[in-house]
This record gives structure tokens, C-alpha cells and sequence, in this order.
């Protein structure tokens, strides 16, 4: 536990500075809100643009716009958004249960494709199996995300039509439990599987090492000489410490599996915070995007937490730093 509040308190510094440097970088864009705004309206003179600065603190100095943002964190508010007039907090609210679903789905499969790639490369190393597999992680490594993602909805979308190329769910359809998972599934799919076979691809080739490591250890070689089953040695002696290099990898590409939804979200209009985002930047919503910067670094934080803590399961000598 102590472990863990200090890891918050370190937090909290990471968290202002990468959000200050965001609010600054976003200065340097050209354009703002006001003039996405009044170009929609059809108003887009100086004297409109004025005024909807005015509304909205454009118009003040830099510093104090920095200090009035920081106000709103104070008072647990991600301000207001300029486009919609609705609280920032209640877009991102709307949008991050499709987000944390999508990174879930995709990590899930990452994890359990590439250990099971992973440990058969390792079982045949040098051998027919293992030379298909790593050709096949080198492909799913190398080729581009929003490539894999168009590949597929060519495939499986228009070509087969097994699956749908978008969305979330049918829609106008109000449902729970097993009838809403049912539901979203075939949408889930492409989407989880375009983001995670490029991780899936990492995380085959680090099993692989891991395994061929751990087969060589003592502890392993006596719990063949014991007689024990290969398949009981590989699931409780060889696959638990390979599991902890790959669940480190797993943490250090939290910030990147939730760069990439912002691609798979756009190709499949899946609407979770990548797509809000992309839509934010359309907008010159910087208040929005803060917003998601923000969530999304306390996301990454939280991950590699639950990291330290599965590490300190999965090998009780470690300890959480």
C-alpha cells in the first residue's frame, strides 16, 4: 500500500507537466475554435470572431488561459467544450467505456496470440513451425495498422461479409448483458484485431526468447527429471516467468496500443476517445484534446500499476516500487 500512494504522489507531477506542455504545444496549431465556429456559421467577420473568443477566454493571454485551465482541474472540471456547449468531462464520459472496451479486447488478444505463437516458436526453434511463425509476426510487425485494418474490411467486410466494416453496435437498439455483448461483438472484432496484431507480433518473438531461456533454467530441468507432464512443466515453470517480461513490455506500451485506437477508431468510425480526438483537431477543440491528454495519461499511469502488482503475483521476490 505504501508502494502504491507514493506511486500516486509521482503521478501527480507527471500529470501537470505533460498537460502543461500539451497546452502549450497546442498554442503553436494554427487556427482555433473561434474560427471553425464562425466558419460553420457562416459569420466568419472579425467582429463575430471577436465575440466568440470573448465567450470562450481565447481572447485572454496565454498564461492566464494556462492558469484558468488549471483553475478548472482544481475544481475536478475539464472546462467546457466550444463546439457542442456541454462539459468536457461528459464527451469524454460518453466516449471512454468504447475505448477502454477496444484497448481491452486488443490487449486480450495481443497477449494470448502472441504467448501461444510464442511458446510453439520456441517448442519447434529451428523447425518448420517456428520459421511460418516468425515469418508470419515479422508481416504483422511491419505492416502499417491502418493498413491491416483496410486488408480486413476488404476481406471480411466486403469480400465474405461475415462482419460488419463499422460502427459499435446496431443501432436504435437499446440492449444489456449478454444481448448487448452479443450485439457488439462482430463490430468489436475487426477493430481489436487490427490493433493487436502488431503487438501480438512483439510479444510472439519475446515469448519465444523467454521460453528458450526459462527451458534451461535448474528449476526446470528438475521438474522434468521429477517426471512431471511437458504440459504441466511449460504451464507452471516456463510460461510464468516468461510472463514477466511480457507483461513489462505490456506496461510500457499502454501510451502506444492507445495512440494506435486513434487510428483503428478512425478506419472502423469505432466512437471511442481516439475518434473524439481526430474529431477534436477537425475543431481546433484544444479543451477537448487537453481533456483526452489528460485522461489518457492517467490511463497509462493506472496500467503500469496494475503491472507492478501482476509482476508482484506472477513472482513473489519482486516488490512493488
Amino acid at each position: 500500500m505504501r508502494a502504491l500512494s507514493r506511486n500516486v504522489l509521482q503521478a501527480v507531477p507527471t500529470v501537470l507537466v505533460i498537460v502543461t506542455l500539451g497546452f502549450l504545444l497546442m498554442q503553436l496549431a494554427p487556427g482555433d475554435a473561434a474560427d471553425v465556429l464562425a466558419a460553420e456559421a457562416g459569420a466568419a467577420t472579425e467582429e463575430s470572431l471577436a465575440a466568440i473568443r470573448k465567450t470562450h477566454g481565447l481572447d485572454r493571454p496565454l498564461i492566464e488561459q494556462l492558469w484558468t485551465y488549471y483553475s478548472h482541474l482544481g475544481r475536478f472540471s475539464l472546462g467546457q467544450s466550444a463546439r457542442y456547449n456541454v462539459p468536457v468531462a461528459d464527451l469524454i464520459l460518453q466516449r471512454l467505456p468504447a475505448t477502454v472496451i477496444l484497448m481491452a479486447s486488443a490487449i486480450a488478444v495481443a497477449l494470448v496470440l502472441g504467448l501461444a505463437m510464442g511458446t510453439v516458436m520456441a517448442l519447434s526453434a529451428g523447425r518448420w513451425p517456428d520459421r511460418v511463425l516468425s515469418v508470419v509476426s515479422l508481416l504483422f510487425y511491419s505492416v502499417p495498422t491502418f493498413w491491416i485494418g483496410l486488408m480486413l474490411i476488404i476481406l471480411f467486410s466486403v469480400r465474405l461479409g461475415w462482419l460488419p466494416p463499422g460502427g459499435a453496435g446496431t443501432v436504435g437498439v437499446g440492449l444489456s448483458g449478454i444481448a448487448w455483448l452479443r450485439d457488439i461483438l462482430p463490430y468489436l472484432l475487426l477493430p481489436a484485431s487490427s490493433l493487436a496484431l502488431y503487438f501480438m507480433a512483439i510479444y510472439a518473438r519475446l515469448t519465444r526468447a523467454a521460453v528458450l531461456e526459462a527451458g534451461g533454467q535448474d528449476h526446470v530441468r528438475t521438474a522434468r527429471a521429477k517426471g512431471l507432464r511437458p504440459g504441466r512443466v511449460i504451464r507452471r515453470h516456463v510460461l510464468r516467468n516468461a510472463l514477466i517480461p511480457v507483461t513489462t513490455l505490456v506496461g510500457s506500451h499502454a501510451a502506444g496500443i492507445l495512440g494506435g485506437a486513434v487510428v483503428v477508431e478512425t478506419v472502423y468510425t469505432w466512437p471511442g476517445l481516439g475518434r473524439l480526438a481526430y474529431e477534436a483537431v477537425l475543431a481546433r477543440e484544444y479543451m477537448v484534446l487537453l481533456g483526452i491528454l489528460l485522461v489518457s495519461a492517467m490511463a497509462v499511469i493506472v496500467i503500469n500499476a496494475l503491472v507492478d502488482i501482476l509482476q508482484a503475483l506472477l513472482d513473489p521476490r519482486l516488490e512493488i516500487r
